[in-house]
């Protein structure tokens, strides 16, 4: 840490404000996580079918999905502070309404809008950060900012969000950890909403109208630009099929084999764990030596297709072993990371219309939270576990053929040059 005089004090080149961002980021996210690994089966214990239990976080999905889109440009109209307090006001409003005359009520009629409530607050606060963290971290480390962001962003959701449950629930039981979520968030969002200031160096010139026209050009670049598209394709893909285990997974291992809640949220919390770990190691690989098209498309989409089935059939080989389980889990968390070059793949195939290809990007990432529940909801009736299973596994492997692509200019002019060698050789 150091500090000069006039300046703002900066930690490894970032200033504080950002760091206590990053801080306020993980506590955020924490409470947001406490219960996405439990809440399912405690629903349909409560008298809920997993139909209903699936629409509601299908709601909640295509309701972060339209946040998580135009958070960004909410941010650039009114400054990442405002909108950071929305996205903190909507998600304690949810929160407490959802807990206090949804669950406590059993009425499924209030859950579904109190949810949906719910799940505009984590985009409008952590997304608006986003966007504040590139305007005030230097060039030389954007990409170690954005990288610290996602991982303190995993390491609350996921990591925090699965392992606090799983030592809570016995002590306070499912409402009492639901009301802990509230000051989790209160606490990841105050130090947020204070360590942030209305400072960015603006860019963007014009009235809102044209604003929102900017932000509208992610659609336009799909059409112009069809890899953009089919990265998006596979940006849902890539959270669709390990975002929808939470809703049905934690059901079936008790009631087959006997895994108990606390069991799956250790498994869980292990297996995102690895995944952050390695996910400092596979660039280096991706970089290094396979590319980032080929790191997607095999270990990735394809890997990630073999490790549902493998997750899905451990429990018929090995019974009730808690440890092949946590073996799996942490081997789905490594190939999970097989994923991460596609942002910079994606705004790499539109140099000049990055913005707008990363509106792309996160807006897949937010629409797997509605197809995901969507596609449980719609078939697990009629094909049950392992049809759902194999349905996500199906998605992966599509994934993989449609990464055949999304080839880089260099690639495709290595491609013509190895065709034209080809027919000359003929």
């Amino acid at each position: 840490m150091k500090t000069v005089l006039g300046q703002e004090r900066t930690l490894g080149g970032l200033p504080m404000g950002v760091v206590w961002g990053f801080v306020a980021t993980l506590i955020f996210m924490a409470g947001d996580g406490l219960e996405h690994a439990w809440l399912s089966p405690y629903l349909i214990e409560k008298g809920l079918t997993v139909q209903q239990s699936a629409t509601l976080f299908a709601v909640y999905g295509a309701i972060l999905a339209i946040a998580s889109y135009f958070s960004g440009v909410l941010t650039e109209m009114w400054g990442p502070r405002k909108v950071m307090i929305i996205g903190l006001v909507t998600w304690l409003l949810g929160q407490v309404l959802f807990i206090e005359y949804g669950l406590k009520l059993n009425n499924y009629a209030i859950m579904l809008p109190t949810y949906g409530i719910r799940g505009l607050g984590y985009p409008l606060f952590c997304y608006s950060f986003l966007v504040w963290v590139t305007y005030r971290s230097p060039d030389r480390i954007l990409a170690t900012a954005v990288g610290l962001f996602w991982a303190a962003w995993s390491g609350g959701l996921y990591v925090v969000g699965s392992f606090f449950p799983a030592y809570m629930l016995p002590k306070i039981g499912y409402i009492g950890l639901l009301w802990s979520a509230v000051a989790w968030v209160l606490v990841g969002g105050i130090i947020g909403c204070i360590v942030v200031k209305d400072d960015m160096r603006k860019e963007q010139k014009g009235n809102p109208k044209e604003k929102l026209k900017s932000l509208l050009s992610g659609f336009t670049i799909c059409i112009e630009q069809p890899k953009v598209a089919i990265g998006g394709v596979v940006r849902i893909i890539n959270s669709t099929g390990i975002g929808s285990l939470p809703i049905f997974f934690p059901l079936y291992l008790h009631s087959e084999y006997g895994f108990t809640t606390e069991q799956f949220l250790q498994m869980w919390g292990t297996m995102w764990f690895a995944n952050i770990i390695f996910n400092l190691i596979i660039p280096y690989i991706s970089d290094k030596w396979l590319g980032w098209r080929k790191t997607i498309q095999w270990l990735g989409s394809f890997g990630m297709g073999v490790m549902l089935l493998v997750m899905l059939y451990t429990p018929q080989v090995f019974g009730s072993s808690f440890l092949a389980l946590n073996i799996v889990g942490i081997l789905m968390g490594i190939t999970l990371c097989g994923f991460v070059p596609l942002s910079a793949l994606v705004a790499s195939l539109a140099p000049e219309n990055k913005g707008s290809a990363m509106a792309i990007v996160s807006f897949g990432a937010g629409m797997s939270y509605f197809i995901a529940p969507a596609i449980v909801g719609a078939f697990i009736g009629l094909i049950g576990v392992h049809g759902i299973m194999w349905i996500f596994a199906g998605m992966y492997f599509l994934g993989a053929y449609l990464m055949k692509f999304m080839k880089l200019p260099y690639e495709e002019k290595q491609d013509e040059r190895d065709f034209l060698k080809e027919k000359h050789a003929g």
